[in-house]
């Protein structure tokens, strides 16, 4: 019997603030929840922000002055609102300041030119009629006699796309730890995981030592890379610029780093790693392995998850060039507008609505997964269940960036599992997709064209669908990681967050057999499928099933006198992530690096034919492999 892969953790940071607690959920149905848990909510974002702090006294304000818990919240509720979710880019660059930029000139020169320069940036052709002269083995000295020379003259130039999803004001992942020059990408990771960690309520030295090494995995990556200055941005922009690259620059942009730096220095795993890089659906295909790993049984817990940071100028004017984001003139034409306002970019994401492109952003998220009997040992807190992902490629195609036919298979296979699991009723009335949701012409009409069809497929009459890009805006590989939890929000919450910019359904969009709404939608949901449809054919559909749902699977797998074990085990576990939970809303979190801490190069290990004992690790690595093929006779 296939093991079923349960949630038992997640944590991460995006627009709408920290993941644990439902904290970035709650965001995005603020106006639907009762005052007190609105407040509550208010004072973690403002704790986050640095807008408020907690002391052994009580709250105070940004300047330390005592205040009351609500006199705090209302103060704050303003700038929280008005400072996370989408919003106009916040670095001075994009705004007054302008993008930096060269401008090609010539210089008349009446008399001898004489300049240094370091060694690097000569120019490969060097004009025969120029002297150059070493002075040292670095530094050259140039001589350029009468004439004209062409030089690139630094200036600034306005940017055209001035919204973005970005994380909320004042919060910097990198200050909570230890960071030395890492890209903004592997400073979410890290806050991310340790946020994963701290809020399932379990020890992770516990969990570790009960497992083989090897039954354990690491699947995180993104998907364009770190291409800020700490990474391969800054190292691509070296030569230009006269910088110096760095050390880190090389080894730090690749595109497996966050599950590089989770083994390195956060969990210390010598089991599976790995990343898989399907731009949009990137973290469903990471997903995808962790699921096959746990039902399968090849490993028994799997960390998974993704960490985007694409909020820079060189990739918002790659995306620009491409036609696909809402950038300013774009956004003007379709309300016909003259000037833009802060409210204007709030609502640059419309799903689904009249919409001229999306919108960029940054996120991290992950999710902790064990096998449901490990789960049920130790305790776990069950926060719903992944029976499986899928992934379909789209075929021939006319452009590489075009929608093709794979999200047909990929949700028309999530629909018949989930059939098959819940029946045709719960099918029909309690389940809901998380839409891609880009806020792309062309997407809003293949995607809900998808959602029609297997509508039609299986009698589905009125299919809820949320799309919380139109808060968060995209976040790349990281986009399915953000409905995944937001879906895992609407199971603990039974809401739906609405899609505040829809406030007219394009005519072009296959709605007949679909639900759109505004406002938070209260819906009690058994299953959700949370879809992908990314550039080059990248295609993923994850279904999630609600916890419980996933407490009726295990008592039917179990037994419910296993279950009741569980319940009495799980609440030293909730116990210990309440106790997280509260810290984390007063600002106090849990960050977990361990640089240089318990390094091993191999002259420590104990070998046998049958094992390898690793110091630190309570249990050894088994050597004993599966064979399929049989032993070659003699």
């Amino acid at each position: 019997m296939s093991h079923l892969p349960v949630i038992v953790g997640m944590g991460g940071i995006n627009a709408a603030g920290r993941t644990s607690g439902h904290q970035a959920f709650r965001r995005t149905v603020i106006d639907a929840l009762p005052h007190a848990e609105q407040q509550r909510l208010l004072l973690g974002l403002a704790a986050l922000m640095k807008l408020g702090s907690y002391q052994a006294e009580g709250w105070h304000d940004a300047h330390g002055n005592p205040v009351s818990a609500t006199d705090l919240a209302e103060r704050c509720r303003g700038q929280i609102l008005d400072h996370t979710l989408i919003r106009r880019i916040e670095d001075p660059r994009f705004n007054e300041e302008g993008l930096p930029a060269n401008r090609r000139a010539s210089l008349a020169l009446e008399g001898q030119l004489t300049f240094r320069i370091r060694r690097r940036q000569l120019p490969e052709q060097v004009p025969p009629t120029w002297q150059v002269r070493e002075v040292d083995r670095h530094l050259l000295e140039v001589s350029v006699p009468p004439g004209e020379l062409e030089v690139l003259l630094p200036e600034s130039r306005p940017a055209q796309v001035r919204a973005a999803g970005q994380l909320p004001s004042g919060f910097d992942p990198s200050v909570l730890y230890r960071s030395v020059h890492h890209p903004r990408g592997l400073s979410m990771t890290v806050f991310a995981a340790s946020d994963c960690l701290a809020s399932s309520g379990l020890e992770w030295e516990t969990l570790r030592n009960r497992l083989d090494p090897d039954e354990i995995a690491v699947y995180a990556g993104n998907s364009i890379g770190q291409l800020d200055d700490q990474g391969w941005g800054g190292l691509l922009k070296s030569f230009v610029s006269g910088n110096r690259a760095t050390s880190k620059q090389m080894p730090l942009g690749y595109g497996q780093m966050p599950a590089d730096f989770l083994n390195a220095y956060v969990l210390g795993s010598v089991g599976g790693t790995g990343a898989a890089l399907g731009a949009c659906a990137s973290f469903l295909y990471n997903l995808r392995l962790g699921v096959e790993d746990i039902c399968n049984g090849r490993r028994r817990a799997v960390m998974v998850g993704t960490a985007d940071a694409p909020v820079t100028s060189e990739i918002i004017e790659g995306f620009r060039a491409m036609g696909a984001l809402a950038d300013d003139e774009s956004l003007k034409a379709l309300d016909a507008l003259e000037l833009l306002t802060d409210a204007d970019y709030q609502r640059a994401c419309r799903p689904f609505a009249r919409n001229c492109g999306f919108t960029i952003a940054e996120s991290s998220q992950f999710i902790l997964l064990l096998d449901d009997t490990l789960a049920l040992e130790l305790g776990a807190e069950i926060l719903g269940s992944v029976p499986g992902v899928f992934v379909n490629a789209d075929g021939w195609k006319r452009s590489i960036s075009a929608p093709g036919i794979g999200n047909y298979i990929t949700l028309g296979k999530a629909a018949a599992l989930a059939r098959d699991i819940l029946g045709d009723e719960a099918l029909r009335q309690r389940t809901f997709l998380h839409a891609h949701g880009t806020s792309t012409p062309k997407n809003r009409v293949t995607e809900s064209h998808v959602f029609d069809l297997v509508a039609q497929a299986y009698d589905i009459r009125s299919w809820p669908v949320a799309a919380v890009k139109a808060f968060l805006g995209h976040s790349q590989g990281s986009a399915a990681g953000d409905q995944l939890t937001s879906a895992l929000g609407s199971f603990a919450y039974g809401l739906l967050p609405g899609i505040p910019t829809l406030d007219k359904v394009a005519d072009d969009v296959h709605a007949e057999r679909l639900t759109f709404f505004r406002e938070p939608y209260a819906f009690r949901a058994d299953a959700a499928f949370i879809n992908a449809k990314g550039f080059g054919g990248n295609n993923a559909t994850g279904v999630v099933l609600s916890p419980g749902v996933t407490e009726r699977l295990l008592t039917q797998r179990h037994g419910e006198a296993a279950m009741g074990v569980w319940r009495e085990r799980r609440d030293a576990t909730l116990q210990a992530s309440q106790a997280y939970l509260e810290a984390a809303d007063r600002g106090h979190f849990e960050v977990r690096y361990r640089f240089g801490e318990g390094v091993l190069e191999g002259p420590e290990l104990e070998m046998s034919h049958r094992q390898i004992s690793i110091p630190g690790y309570a249990r050894p690595v088994s050597l004993a492999v599966d064979n399929p093929f049989g032993k070659l006779e003699d």
